[in-house]
Order: C-alpha cells, then sequence, then structure tokens
C-alpha cells in the first residue's frame, strides 16, 4: 500500500465502522427504514454503474432486472415454499438470464436509441406482470405475505436487522465490483466508454464485454430484489416502474458515473436527503429538482467523477 494510499485507509475504515455501529447509537426505526431504502438503491445504483458508468451504455431499464429478482423470491415462496435466502442465487440468476435474451438483439444500438430501447423493456415487464403472467404474478395486485429472511434459526424482523443485511452485502458488492473495476474486464469496459472502435482495433470483444456488463448488472439487481421482496412482505407492478429506473439513473449520473464513491454519495444525497426535508412536503421535491439542474450546468462529471487511470511503463519504455 503506497503512503498516500494508507494516508486515506485509515480514516475511511474509521467512517465506515462509525456507520456500522448506526444502531446502537439509538438512531429510532423510522431513520434506520431510510437507511435500508438508501443501501437499497446504493446496491441497484453499483449494479447500474457497471453497466452506465464503466461500458458507458445509456440503460433506463433496469428496473426490469429488479423487477424479476423480486418476483422470482416472491413466486418460489408463495408458490413452492422455498426459503427466502435460498432464493437469492436463483433470483440473480434469473435476472440474468433475462437480461441475455433481452439485450443480446440491441446490444449494438447505442446513445439515444438504447437509452429508448431499455424504457421499453420496463413497460413490458410491467405490463406483462400486470396481466398476471403465467397466472404465478398475481396481476395488479401483486404477491402478498413474504416471509422474513431466516439466517441460522434467527428471523430477521427489525429495522437493524435488514440494516446489516442490506448494508453487509453492498459492502461484499463495493469489494467485489472495486477487484472487477481493476481487472482485465474492466479495463476493456473503460475502453468500450472511451471509444468503442478504437476498442475493436486493439482486440477487445465490444458485444461480448457488453453483454457481460449487462448480465453483472442485472444479476446483481436481482440479489436486491431478494433483499426488497423480503423486507417489504408485498410487491406488486407498481413498485418497478419506470420512475425507478429514472431514480437510479439519476444516482448514477449525479454522483460521479463510474466512480463507486460517487454512487454511494449519490445515493445518500437523491433517497436520504428529500427524508430530511419531508416537513416541508411537495415543495421539497422542486427544490431538489432545481439542484439537479444547476448540477447538470455547472458540474455535469457528478460531484464525484471518476480519476484518470495511470499505468507504470517498463523501465526500456520509459527511458
Amino acid at each position: 500500500m503506497s503512503a498516500a494510499a494508507d494516508k486515506w485507509f485509515w480514516p475511511q475504515a474509521a467512517l465506515v465502522a462509525l456507520f456500522f455501529c448506526a444502531p446502537a447509537f439509538g438512531l429510532g426505526p423510522y431513520w434506520l427504514e431510510v437507511l435500508n431504502q438508501i443501501g437499497l438503491y446504493a446496491l441497484l445504483a453499483l449494479s447500474l454503474n457497471i453497466i452506465l458508468g464503466h461500458a458507458g451504455m445509456f440503460h433506463m431499464g433496469h428496473a426490469a432486472f429488479f423487477a424479476v429478482g423480486a418476483y422470482t423470491t416472491g413466486i418460489l415462496y408463495t408458490s413452492y415454499g422455498w426459503p427466502i435466502l435460498c432464493t437469492l442465487p436463483l433470483a440473480g440468476l434469473a435476472a440474468g438470464i433475462f437480461a441475455l435474451l433481452v439485450a443480446a438483439p440491441i446490444i449494438h444500438l447505442r446513445g439515444d436509441y438504447l437509452l429508448v430501447v431499455t424504457i421499453g423493456i420496463v413497460e413490458i415487464v410491467r405490463i406483462a406482470l400486470v396481466n398476471n403472467i403465467f397466472g404465478l404474478t398475481g396481476g395488479a395486485n401483486g404477491l402478498v405475505g413474504i416471509a422474513r429472511p431466516v439466517i441460522f434459526g434467527f428471523k430477521l424482523t427489525r429495522p437493524w436487522h435488514f440494516f446489516y443485511l442490506i448494508w453487509g452485502f453492498t459492502a461484499v458488492s463495493l469489494l467485489l465490483f472495486h477487484w472487477l473495476e481493476n481487472s482485465r474486464f474492466g479495463r476493456a469496459l473503460n475502453y468500450i466508454r472511451e471509444d468503442p472502435v478504437a476498442a475493436e482495433g486493439i482486440g477487445v470483444n465490444t458485444t461480448r464485454y457488453k453483454l457481460m456488463a449487462f448480465v453483472i448488472g442485472a444479476v446483481w439487481a436481482g440479489f436486491a430484489g431478494t433483499f426488497y421482496a423480503s423486507q417489504m412482505r408485498t410487491i406488486s407492478p407498481g413498485s418497478f416502474n419506470f420512475w425507478e429506473s429514472v431514480v437510479l439513473f439519476t444516482i448514477v449520473i449525479l454522483g460521479g458515473s463510474g466512480n463507486q464513491k460517487g454512487v454511494l454519495l449519490g445515493a445518500f444525497l437523491v433517497v436520504g436527503l428529500p427524508e430530511l426535508f419531508r416537513s416541508l412536503q411537495s415543495s421539497r421535491l422542486l427544490f431538489f429538482g432545481a439542484a439537479l439542474v444547476l448540477m447538470m450546468i455547472f458540474r455535469p462529471q457528478g460531484l464525484l467523477p471518476p480519476k484518470g487511470r495511470a499505468y507504470r511503463l517498463p523501465p526500456e519504455v520509459a527511458r
């Protein structure tokens, strides 16, 4: 670890430890629920960041993958009696397979064209859920009576239980995404984001890497769907509409596309900050919208834009 990295490691570690002690500081159930919502959206935004931030694909259909994961968990429990946490890998797998099926025909699209098509995917999924596809989704009423998760015989019922479940999984995801970002796969995605033609010219299979980014992001959105279904115990098509995708897109862009710390900051600002001004009722959204407009004008790269990569050249090349 370099001196500069070591300088910032311990303050950040102390901040993380302090955050995980939040339930012990007498934080009420309401604010713990707010933190749980922030953690859920942070997890979803981190998964979207793989597609939007690293691969540079304008994707506004992430709520569809979120819905597939949540409904997979809900159907496996309500129809077949599966334990909630046993449905977690299947929820991710179902979302990943769905992403592969819908992304393969459209992966060649770029920019606004891809954006419009992914908006359509969200609406198709929502309408299919409303129409009670295969007779399993419950139609417009959704699914009710989903159980709480049980870990080694301990049933998670309190807000602080879900605080450690959601934020613990988010912390693990941060580590995995950090490793992925600095791997060969992450570098290939960055090449595609900066210039897909040049990336293709140096041997990067852009189609394969874009599909992999879509699938990985969808799998993590499916995981988030399991946590959402088990926490809320009731899911309906209205919970996975186009507005949810807009919120996730805003979190990534506002915080800093391609930067994990920026995504976390964006989740706190977009989801948590409006709760501080809830007493202002509807006018709070006016101030929040004005702040977003100002951000787009004066800092379009986001609050914490990603830093440029620095590669050390071999000694014979550096001379």
